[in-house]
């Protein structure tokens, strides 16, 4: 990778801004940056571009002790937490998430989700498929879909961002770009430095230099490139030094532009790296604002590490509350700023948890019913959708799929499910949401 020294200036997680300057590897490897551009520009927040942030919370939460108490069922089932009221009458929720109970009127909750695998990996969150039966290149994550059809809003801003951490259980990093194209994969700005190479005395000025040799290089590999995922870099490239030379991404980046009032409402949140997965950097929320504000049409977070096989309601006492108050915080900072009707927030994990408690107080695995929360993109919020049995294992009403919502978050910027494709590498259209999968009414009308 390729790292033009700059000042190193600390950002809220802890990276420099020399960190958010790589644009690939320059030489023999290709330039990385450029492959997650798109050339094509088109209007920015400021003028209604529309975009999605997802909140991935890696491992699965527990539905019942989060947005689905059972208060009525046994002991083993319920569990030890309490059920409280919210602005919406008749709706409760647990206990730690008091915050969140205060706004219950900007968002909606699906509680039937039904068609997740037991498969640790944000695979499904983050594609709204299943693993098995791909097409050649496999199916792509929802971002890099946005990218290819939509493009960046901004030329100096990527369509799609990645906030989260390569983390140490990989499948949580599943998800790819797939047939959508490597060019259309998130742009990391907290990826592996250590794979950086720095050249020291290169300027932007001095990268102008290097545009023939970039394009030496791009001709050549697309000559013996037989996969056809080469094509279409000299655009990306062109976009890649237009973003080197602009502050807009850097200014996004950087949560020290915002109050101290507002950075304290979001909270620092948790810097330690939870299991196998990720921290919970509160920031990141506010980052994902700043990102779509600046012209980002998509920017994933992954936040903690919910695998409560042990211990669940300890874990949860100290995370919810994070939870709560960066969840909170995004969703009412959105509405207060008259975003919520451009930008959807989804929340969800792979799947629920087990109805009954372990006997090591946890729960396990069980994707038959599992929870999301979703706000603004215009979307009817204030509600609940679905419900699951008395003791939380089965939807008795309205069973959701994983492909429902995407759908809508796609109606939601502007996408129509019934007629946008995207080729796969055998150039066969490829339909963006499972057979079947429309917008749920629900939701969106």
């Amino acid at each position: 990778m390729l790292t033009i020294p700059g000042p190193s200036r600390r950002f809220c997680d802890g990276l420099s801004r020399r960190n958010f300057l790589r644009i690939g590897a320059l030489g023999m490897g290709g330039m990385a940056l450029p492959d997650l551009l798109r050339a094509e520009s088109g209007s920015g927040l400021r003028s209604g571009h529309k975009a999605v942030i997802m909140i991935y919370l890696p491992g699965g939460p527990p539905h019942q002790d989060t947005f689905d108490l059972k208060p009525d069922a046994p002991a083993e089932i319920r569990g030890e937490f309490k059920a409280i009221p919210t602005s919406l009458t008749g709706f409760q929720i647990c206990e730690h998430l008091p915050r969140l109970a205060k706004c219950a009127q900007h968002y909606a909750v699906i509680r039937s989700i039904s068609d997740a695998v037991d498969d640790h990996s944000d695979f499904m969150c983050q594609t709204g498929r299943r693993k098995g039966n791909q097409p050649p290149g496999g199916w792509p994550n929802l971002g890099s879909c946005v990218s290819r059809v939509l493009g960046p809003s901004d030329p100096a801003v990527p369509a799609f961002v990645g906030l989260e951490p390569r983390m140490q259980h990989r499948p949580y990093n599943a998800a790819t770009a797939g047939f959508a194209g490597v060019s259309h994969d998130a742009f990391r700005p907290a990826a592996d430095a250590k794979s950086d190479m720095v050249l020291n005395g290169i300027t932007t000025e001095r990268l102008a230099d290097r545009r023939a040799l970039l394009a030496s290089f791009d001709r050549f590999r697309r000559e013996v490139d037989s996969s056809g995922l080469m094509t279409g870099l000299d655009g990306f490239n062109q976009q890649a030094f237009g973003m080197l030379t602009s502050s807009r991404l850097l200014e996004a980046l950087n949560v020290e532009k915002e109050s101290a009032a507002l950075r304290e409402r979001y909270g620092k949140g948790d810097a330690k790296v939870h299991g196998d997965a990720a921290p919970m950097l509160n920031e990141q929320f506010l980052v994902a604002r700043r990102l779509v504000e600046a012209g980002a049409r998509f920017v994933t977070v992954a936040y903690g590490f919910w695998d409560y096989h042990g211990n669940n309601f300890g874990n949860a006492r100290n995370d919810l509350p994070l939870l709560d108050q960066a969840l909170s915080a995004l969703i009412e900072d959105l509405h207060d700023r008259g975003l919520d009707r451009d930008v959807s927030v989804v929340t969800w994990g792979e799947f629920g948890r087990s109805p009954t408690i372990n006997k090591d107080g946890g729960r396990d695995h069980w994707p038959r019913a599992n929870c999301a929360v979703l706000a603004g993109g215009g979307m009817k919020v204030g509600q609940v959708i679905g419900a699951t049995d008395r003791l939380g294992g089965e939807p008795s009403e309205r069973p959701v799929q994983f492909g429902e919502v995407f759908a809508t978050l796609y109606k939601n910027l502007g996408i129509d499910v019934n007629q946008v494709t995207i080729p796969d590498l055998t150039g066969r259209p490829q339909f963006l949401v499972p057979d079947g999968c429309q917008p749920m009414k629900e939701l969106v009308g």
